[in-house]
């Protein structure tokens, strides 16, 4: 089985804490992703922010995404996954978070992402299958 380095997408960039929702929603836009890692000021992870947290919990609660900060929208600690877990590891914690992306660390430092299409190419046809189920369900 592949560990996560091996299948994320590596690089990922972070946006402040301290950032605007709307710069937030400029960099998914010019990195063309749905979800970029919230890192603080002291260079940990805060959590993920995702295109539709902006709009399920900014512009639907009718806040304005330029006064709103990133880091309002880190909910407590951030699911991530190891560098070296395998792509059975990133199954199950997928699964358990209900999460379809998570931020590669190795050791405190972020290396990555790895989203659910990532894991499916990586998956025998019946693992993926069943993270699909998982995630599709309430």
């Amino acid at each position: 089985m592949p560990a996560a380095r091996d299948i994320m997408t590596p690089g990922a960039e972070c946006v402040g804490a301290e950032e605007s929702v709307l710069d937030a929603a400029r960099k998914l836009t010019d990195l063309g992703v749905g979800a970029v890692p919230i890192c603080g000021t002291d260079d940990r992870l805060k959590g993920v922010l995702t295109d539709r947290d902006i709009v399920v919990k900014v512009l639907g609660r009718g806040k304005d995404p330029a006064q709103t900060k990133a880091g309002e929208l880190a909910q407590g600690e951030a699911v991530t996954i190891g560098a070296d877990d395998g792509a059975e590891e990133i199954l199950a914690t997928m699964t358990r978070h209900k999460v379809r992306r998570l931020p590669v660390i190795d050791g405190h430092r972020l290396v990555g992402m790895v989203a659910l299409a990532d894991v499916a190419r990586a998956l025998p046809d019946s693992k993926a299958g069943d993270l699909l189920e998982a995630l599709s369900t309430d």
